[in-house]
């Protein structure tokens, strides 16, 4: 108890209450100084409680208090006997009673100002069906309702953004910013008019520009609807090809299969319908019926604290605990009847829990089947769309791998083929080596010769004799053959200029003629 009053008289004696108590003096203020307290904490959490309760009386204010306290969920200790306690002790401002009502809101002031702000807007005003037969009174109460749950979005909406991490201050640098941005584009653009002002024909250029701006914003709108064409294309092939590859192993499957074979898998599969339909997907259904039922019963109601959290998890251990205790009765019993019938039951649960187990692995398995024919099409696709051809399939595929394996046969021996001339060709060029090394001995063993018999250098000089007659064969060979090819040219241009002679000499003539005509006419006009 001493530390619940320490406790308090900390708390009061910061913000918001600035208190001057001590211990003793708190301990010895009167009820209604008490209750005074009480009050002013319970209007900083809802400003509503603003009161002097010496001006109110002693039942409106502990309907009052009752009222704010129930809607902040403080459950007092004891049974329907203790709340009449507890009502009367609030009434007449009694320590036992109030000291753990202050202790409990002084320890989840900011959490308890939360839930009284939303109270004020959540707490539904229940109007009685015989008023809402009238119209005006029914839309009054349904737009109050549409309110309440618009309320409800924008305050999660505002809680999001307050625990997304963004600050005023930088929303507001970001607003000057842009701002500035704003003012710096304004002054480009009225420098670009006035620039564009002097140019003549500026409003039909500044038409023809706008006009661009939309048929590009056309082009780019043209083009998204293309590709978004494209991908229905593409998927509308996928679907087609599924629905091809179905029908073939359908077909295949009715050649192959005989009427007894398939009447046997179609009962299999109703079977497996049947059971999905009629056990399966209503337990599912009513479970996430059950699920969403909670999960809306925990969106209606307020938010909850770490106290109202530990109380409910104490709950569930006694809860735990009845139900063991309980289990440990039943088995305390030991009736044969009911044993008998508890072992039928634990055989028919784990019969129909291995049933909904095979279920769901048939069920799984499909969807992996399904999966598998989609990547296998969708690989069809990508191969054919790679290199154009069509992916192989049953007989073909077989007589592909026939081809495939004699063209390996052939492969082979061409592969063996091949190593031997490699076998060969590494032969030889360790031959070659060793008849290298040999003329080098040799040519070695004459120079050492040479130099005993005093002729150093004689097969050298016989080879560089070799060598040069050999080179002047090749230059009177060249020369013999310039010759022979100037003779030709002078031969040519020997006939050329015969052809040039014999093609002039008609005109040569009638020249000469000609000449001849005009000296005597010159010859008569000057005598």
């Amino acid at each position: 108890m001493s530390d619940q009053i320490k406790f308090i008289v900390d708390n009061l004696n910061k913000e918001p209450f600035k208190k001057s108590y001590n211990l003793i003096t708190f301990d010895s203020l009167e009820p209604m100084q008490l209750l005074q307290v009480l009050n002013d904490v319970l209007a900083e959490i809802d400003p509503k409680q603003v009161v002097d309760i010496r001006e109110e009386m002693p039942e409106q204010t502990a309907k009052r208090m009752l009222s704010l306290l129930g809607i902040l969920k403080y459950k007092p200790p004891g049974n329907a006997t203790d709340m009449s306690t507890f009502r009367q002790g609030l009434v007449i401002g009694s320590k036992p009673v109030i000291y753990p009502v202050l202790h409990w809101l002084l320890q989840r002031t900011n959490e308890l100002k939360k839930r009284a702000y939303l109270a004020r807007f959540l707490i539904k005003l229940e109007v009685p069906s015989e008023f809402l037969q009238d119209e005006t009174v029914a839309d009054t109460n349904k737009q109050y309702e549409e309110l309440m749950e618009a309320f409800k979005t924008l305050h999660k909406e505002c809680e999001q953004l307050k625990t997304s991490g963004f600050s005023t201050a930088e929303i507001r640098r970001d607003i000057s910013a842009m701002e500035e941005e704003k003012d710096q584009l304004i002054k480009r653009v009225e420098r670009l008019k006035k620039r564009v002002e002097t140019v003549q024909n500026h409003q039909r250029m500044l038409k023809i520009a706008r006009q661009l701006r939309v048929e590009k914003e056309r082009e780019e709108f043209l083009a998204q609807q293309k590709q978004e064409q494209k991908n229905q294309l593409f998927h509308a092939v996928q679907r087609l090809q599924r629905v091809q590859n179905q029908l073939k192993s359908m077909r295949h499957a009715a050649a192959d299969a005989k009427p007894e074979s398939l009447m046997k898998r179609l009962e299999e599969e109703i079977k497996f319908n049947s059971y999905m339909v009629t056990e399966k997907f209503p337990k599912e259904l009513e479970n996430k019926k059950k699920e969403l039922h909670f999960l809306q019963k925990v969106v209606s109601e307020p938010a909850m604290g770490h106290s109202d959290l530990l109380e409910l998890e104490s709950k569930i251990n006694e809860i735990n605990t009845q139900i063991n205790q309980l289990i440990e009765k039943k088995m305390l019993r030991n009736e044969p009847i009911e044993g008998k019938l508890s072992l039928y039951r634990q055989q028919a649960s784990i019969i129909s829990r291995k049933k909904e187990a095979k279920a769901e692995e048939l069920q799984e398995t499909k969807e992996k089947l399904a999966s598998l024919e989609r990547e296998v099409s969708v690989k069809t696709n990508q191969a054919r769309e790679f290199d154009g051809t069509e992916v192989l399939k049953g007989d073909e595929f077989k007589r592909y791998v026939s081809k495939l394996r004699s063209k390996s046969t052939v492969f082979k021996k061409k592969h063996q083929i091949i190593a031997e001339f490699k076998a060969e060709f590494g032969l030889l060029q360790r031959t070659e080596e060793l008849l290298k090394q040999r003329l080098e001995n040799i040519q070695h063993q004459l120079q050492t010769i040479e130099e005993k018999k005093g002729i150093s250098g004689y097969s050298y000089t016989q080879e560089e004799l070799e060598r040069v007659s050999a080179l002047k064969s090749e230059v009177d060979e060249m020369k013999g053959r310039t010759l022979d090819d100037m003779s030709e040219m002078v031969r040519k241009l020997n006939s050329l200029v015969s052809e040039k002679k014999s093609a002039l000499a008609p005109v040569i003539k009638e020249l000469r003629q000609l000449r001849q005509k005009c000296q005597g006419t010159v010859y008569q006009k000057y005598c």
